[in-house]
Order: C-alpha cells, then sequence, then structure tokens
C-alpha cells in the first residue's frame, strides 16, 4: 500500500518530540533506535532531527495556471493511495476485448454535477468520457447516482436499487463534504463501500475527496475505509486547498459558492481522474491479478450490511391518520411516498437492526416537527421546517442503532406545536 501522508509544522514538532521521547525509551529497554535520528554522547544535548522536505508542498508565489491544467505537485498530492489494481486492470481488459463495460458514480451534488454548465462538463462525465476515449469499439454504460444534499447514510440505503441493479465494473464513490458525523459516517460510509465490493459484478472501487472552501471535509475519516482495503484514493482537496491556503489559486476560479466546483474545478477533478486511469491502463501488461470475491475484514461493525430503503410500495403502513401516498415529492428517485398537509400519524411494525426516516425539509413555513417513538418510547424528531433556508431538499435522520434483529413498532406524530403542520415522508431506511 502506497499511502501519502501530508504533515503541518506543528504536527512535525510534535511528533520531533515523540521520537526523542520514544528513542530514549528504546535505547533504555534496548530496542531500535530510528534510523533518521542522531543520537548526542551528553544526555542534555539536544537530539538533532532531519526532516525531508515534501516535494509536493505547495509553493508560495507559484500561481497556479489553469490553462496548463494540472501540475505534477497537484497532482501527486491528490493520489493519496495507489492502491490495489486488480479490479481496475480488470475492467479495462474487458473493454480492451469488447465486452460492454459498466461505469459508475455515486454522491452528492457534486456527483450530481451541481454548478457545472452542462451535464457534459461535471467531472462524472469526464470519467466516463475517458471509458468512451479509450474504448472507442466497446459499448460503455454510464450510471450517475448522484443525488444532491445526500450523504453516505443515505447512499448506504439506495445504492443497491440505484447504482448496484446495473452490476457496475468500476465506481468513483463521493460523499467527504456531505458526511458530517465523523462516528454514524463513518460506520455508513464502511457499509456503502463493502456494498459495492461485495457486488457480484465485483467492480473496482476509487475513492474521490472533495473540499469546501475553508478546507472541511471528512476525507480523514474516509481515508481510513479506503486504507483498510487498499484503494485507490484521489484527492481534490489535496490538490487544490494547499494551493488556495497558500495564496496561489483563488477559490472563486474553481467554484461560484463555499462547495460545488464549477467547470474549471470539474476539470481539475477529471485531469486527476483521467491521469491515475491512464497510469493502470500503461501497466496493464504488468497486472497479472485476477481480481476476487471481496472478504476482507472491516474498521467497523458493518452495521448497514443489509440496508435497504422502504416506500409505500414496499410496505403498508399498520395504520395511517391524515397522511397519503403520492407518487412523487421532490426526487425522481424515490416514488410512493407518505405526504400529510395538516397533522396526522403513521403507525409501522418493522422487523430490523436500524431504523431511520428519510423526509422532506420545505421552505414555505408548511411542515413542522415530527417525533418519532420505537415501542412506545420517544426515539427521535424530524424537523421538517427549513424556512428562509436555501431550498427544499431530502432529510435523513437516524433512529436506531443496535447489533440485534428485532420486530419493532414504530409511530410518526407531529411534536407539541405542530399538530396542524404537515411533513412527507419519502422512505424508511431499515437494516
Amino acid at each position: 500500500m502506497k499511502i501519502k501522508k501530508s504533515m503541518s509544522a506543528i504536527a512535525a514538532i510534535a511528533m520531533c518530540a515523540a521520537m526523542l521521547t520514544s528513542c530514549k525509551d528504546a535505547s533504555a529497554e534496548g530496542g531500535d533506535v530510528p534510523q533518521d535520528v542522531s543520537e548526542s554522547t551528553s544526555a542534555n544535548t539536544p537530539v538533532a532531527v532531519t526532516m525531508a522536505a515534501d516535494p509536493n508542498e505547495a509553493e508560495a508565489g507559484v500561481p497556479v495556471n489553469l490553462e496548463e491544467g494540472v501540475s505534477d505537485k497537484m497532482y501527486g498530492r491528490a493520489i493519496m493511495n495507489e492502491g490495489n489494481q486488480a479490479r481496475l486492470a480488470h475492467a479495462m481488459k474487458k473493454a480492451m476485448n469488447g465486452e460492454e463495460v459498466t461505469v459508475g458514480v455515486i454522491g452528492g451534488s457534486i456527483t450530481q454535477g451541481s454548478s457545472a454548465s452542462s451535464t457534459s462538463s461535471c467531472y462524472a462525465s469526464l470519467f466516463y468520457n475517458w471509458w468512451l476515449t479509450k474504448f472507442p469499439d466497446t459499448n460503455i454504460n454510464f450510471v450517475n447516482a448522484g443525488i444532491g444534499g445526500t450523504n453516505s447514510y443515505l447512499g448506504v440505503h439506495r445504492v443497491d436499487e440505484q447504482l448496484l441493479s446495473y452490476k457496475p465494473d468500476a465506481v468513483i464513490v463521493e460523499f467527504s463534504v456531505n458526511d458530517t458525523d465523523r462516528t454514524m459516517n463513518k460506520y455508513s460510509y464502511d457499509s456503502l463501500v463493502r456494498k459495492i465490493l461485495s457486488c457480484d459484478s465485483n467492480p473496482a472501487v476509487m475513492l474521490l475527496f472533495t473540499t469546501m472552501e475553508d478546507g472541511t471535509s471528512l476525507q480523514d475519516v474516509h481515508k481510513e475505509i479506503g486504507a483498510a482495503y487498499d484503494l485507490p484514493m484521489l484527492s481534490y482537496h489535496d490538490a487544490v486547498y494547499p494551493e488556495v491556503a497558500a495564496g496561489n489559486l483563488v477559490w472563486r476560479d474553481i467554484s461560484p459558492d463555499n462547495i460545488h466546483p464549477n467547470d474549471a474545478g470539474h476539470d481539475i477533478i477529471g485531469q486527476i481522474v483521467s491521469r491515475y486511469l491512464d497510469g493502470v491502463y500503461d501497466s496493464l501488461d504488468k497486472i497479472t491479478e485476477e481480481p476476487s470475491a471481496f472478504s476482507a475484514e472491516g474498521p467497523t461493525k458493518d452495521y448497514f450490511a443489509n440496508a435497504k430503503m422502504l416506500s409505500a410500495a414496499d410496505i403498508t403502513a399498520t395504520s395511517s391518520e391524515g397522511f397519503e401516498v403520492v407518487d412523487k415529492t421532490l426526487y425522481d428517485q424515490f416514488h410512493n411516498n407518505w405526504k400529510t398537509e395538516a397533522g396526522g400519524s403513521l403507525t409501522f411494525d418493522v422487523e430490523c437492526r436500524n431504523f431511520g426516516v428519510f423526509f422532506l425539509c420545505t421552505t414555505d413555513g408548511k411542515s413542522g416537527t415530527y417525533e418519532v417513538y420505537v415501542d412506545g418510547e420517544r426515539k427521535g424528531k424530524l424537523e421538517a421546517d427549513f424556512t428562509g433556508g436555501w431550498g427544499n431538499y431530502g432529510n435523513t435522520k437516524q433512529i436506531t442503532l443496535t447489533n440485534e434483529v428485532a420486530a419493532h413498532n414504530i409511530e410518526i406524530r407531529p411534536a407539541e406545536g405542530s399538530e396542524d403542520k404537515g411533513i412527507t415522508i419519502l422512505g424508511l431506511m431499515v437494516s
């Protein structure tokens, strides 16, 4: 495994201090002393430590020329892990032999293509175009399972129907700005990646880490999952953020807001992905390992191993008051929603280990707060009023997370003060 690590000056100082302590302890106990530390003959003399410079570090005063493309330093930082390439090589060899190949992406609004001038300009399409260009005589199918405002918790519940049902050969996963909960999203991201790797088409999985303007990204959590399975990890965050921080790149040149890449930003991602794929393609004759069924142990308990989404077409409410079933409310991907405009309640009998709710938040002031009871005990609330927000969107709420499968009675009803307010339940998330 070739995982690259960057380090700030403060972290370097801290590490040096730790190394000094460990060297002293190791010497006393007969342990090995790191070779890059030279000992002094005097216990009171400071130990000299030489830290190798990062050859890919952003240099202040060297502006990024977007027209010249991604620099070698930007690309070097972006490749966080080259990973095991056997599955990617297998997909390429399959395409080279003229066999039909399906490539796909799953993620949030960046994957969906928000802020790109056209569908063809987003990184997902650029990923697809690489395959079309490299294998012009092969039928290449493409699935874009990106949905704006969604995280890997929803992703792991929808991936079977919206991506894996197409039997993909190669997949990019992108959720590092939409995932915000370091614990819960670590669980959901791990289960999502495991689900894709376990698909019987043995798809190659590439992890893409994006960023917000201030550097916010859950890539440090997500990379733990990628490292556990030795997956290719490509970081847009590491490519661009150091240049922005150094004053070499103006964020507004690659994004119209604080999150979404514009055409130039998507092009940077596309160049990183394409250059990485080129490297695999150029090494096909050296990659002889055959892909095998996924069986690796994970870093979490795989809480969402059998996660799925239930709509009104999949489960009938035990009781329903004030709610009606509507074909769809907001998303083309989610049909048969439960909707009320003025209070009411829904009750379900569900056998599961974990339970969550996917519901609609609206800006019109007509939605309220609803509470969720599990076996008569209040376990959570759904705050659907998003008055003054940027727009209507689907929100997720994890209600229970347990180790045992059991039968549960679930009730959804208005909180005090919301008896005349509405809510739309887009789906139930169970595993």
